[in-house]
């Protein structure tokens, strides 16, 4: 489990520099910067997927840091006495 999330990390961290390398257009001089177009796209769905990604990765790797094997719980003795007359 820790090699898939491993490699699941590496691959998020890796596809946003990918990405980011295939916008490299440059800007005509004196017109606007296209602000208004990025503020109008729906970024915020891959936002919230790549937050409940990154929280769903933490978790997975925070619950398998314990290498300790479970304590057992108390043990419970009865005794009985019996008088035979």
């Amino acid at each position: 489990m820790r090699v898939f999330t491993s490699g699941f990390l590496a691959l998020a961290l890796s596809a946003s520099g990918a990405l980011a390398a295939g916008s490299e257009i440059s800007l005509a001089p004196g017109h606007p910067a296209g602000l208004k177009q990025a503020e109008m796209s729906g970024n915020t769905i891959m936002y919230v997927a790549l937050g409940a990604a990154a929280i769903a990765a933490i978790a997975i790797a925070a619950s398998n840091g314990s290498s300790a094997p479970p304590t057992p719980g108390p043990v419970t003795t009865t005794t009985t006495t019996t008088t035979t007359g």
